[in-house]
């Protein structure tokens, strides 16, 4: 009898729910999550033998519980919470959410849903996610605290700094401040450990880039040959992507991506949509590539704006028509890399 295990991935503990194919429920077990989670799992769950494990959201909360399964030998499938939502919604009975009907929502849409994928051991595209991230927060927390620093360097000098603040120019600016006042001297402290902020910033982004550089290059990819793909842009999108195998077409990768517009006609109006959905850090990584080559007008994608502005498009318009060609031609160059030993 083949069993499925739905597993609800908690930080403090797991709760596991077995039905059977007719959706019945044989057994549950609620474990702390700690260095014994996955032997009592694996203890309880050694009554089915045919068995495979369904957990929610295997690369967030339940990663390492995956990962844990997945070295035991066991069969484990990634189920997106928005999948074990609807399905708990849906259910007659069983609607209230708690821990126990999570984990049985989460194996019925395994047993049933053919779109769940099989969680794989963690490998190099695991890597450039972690590393596409790092370099995300990374730039976020320098933006902020050049913001900060800014703001510090208006209310020191009239004007502050007219142009893109650097480490460099900050520091030639606060060597001339003449301050009178307490609230200055104040004011002219916090700038200056904002600049020792901003100097670490500068030094971890520039190891983070070279960090990604060496490892896009290990990997082999082919990306980095498409006009306005660097390392940093060609990590984002194998990282963020995972396996590509898993899209069906170029359309259902734009869709995944959220270059593709949506359609929301009725009757006989057709009307389609800007889409604000699907995974918003590859629509980034492609956003920078449609930008770099608008830039560059020796760029294969520059005849293909300007060809769409003779249209009639607005300049928003042929950079999101942009974008969605740009999202084919990764979709296939990925494919390419995926047939690569």
């Amino acid at each position: 009898m083949r069993v499925m295990i739905g597993v609800d991935p908690h930080k403090g503990s797991h709760t596991a729910v077995a039905i059977d194919t007719a959706e019945s429920e044989l057994a549950r077990l609620k474990v702390r999550a700690t260095r014994r989670q996955a032997e009592e799992l694996l203890g309880w769950a050694a009554q089915f033998e045919e068995r495979t494990w369904a957990v929610e959201s295997a690369g967030g909360l339940g990663y390492l519980l995956s990962e844990q399964l997945l070295a035991a030998g066991e069969d484990v499938v990634d189920v997106p919470a928005t999948l074990a939502a609807r399905v708990r919604l849906l259910g007659s009975g069983r609607s209230q959410k708690n821990d126990p009907n999570d984990a049985r929502s989460v194996a019925v849409a395994a047993l049933r849903s053919p779109q769940v994928v099989a969680v794989d051991r963690a490998d190099h595209v695991g890597v450039l996610r972690l590393l596409a991230k790092r370099n995300t927060d990374l730039g976020r927390a320098r933006n902020r605290t050049a913001c900060r620093l800014h703001a510090l360097l208006a209310e020191l000098v009239a004007g502050g700094i007219p142009n893109e603040i650097n480490a460099s120019s900050a520091e030639r600016l606060l060597a001339d401040v003449a301050t009178t006042s307490p609230i200055a001297l104040a004011r002219h402290a916090l700038a200056l450990e904002h600049l020792d902020d901003l100097r670490r910033f500068d030094a971890q982004m520039a190891e983070s880039k070279r960090r990604i550089a060496a490892a896009v290059t290990e990997s082999g990819t082919t990306l980095t040959e498409l006009f306005g793909v660097g390392p940093v842009v060609a990590c984002m999108l194998i990282g963020y992507t995972g396996d590509v195998h898993r899209f069906r077409s170029q359309g259902h990768y734009a869709t995944y991506n959220g270059t593709a517009p949506i359609d929301v006609s009725s009757g006989g109006r057709v009307v389609q949509r800007l889409s604000r959905r699907g995974n918003r850090q590859l629509n980034h990584a492609i956003h920078i590539a449609a930008v770099t080559q608008i830039r560059h007008p020796h760029s294969p994608g520059r005849p293909f704006f300007d060809r769409k502005l003779e249209e009639g498009k607005t300049k928003k318009e042929a950079l999101r028509a942009l974008k969605r060609r740009i999202s084919d031609v990764v979709y296939r160059q990925l494919l390419l890399d995926a047939k690569q030993p």
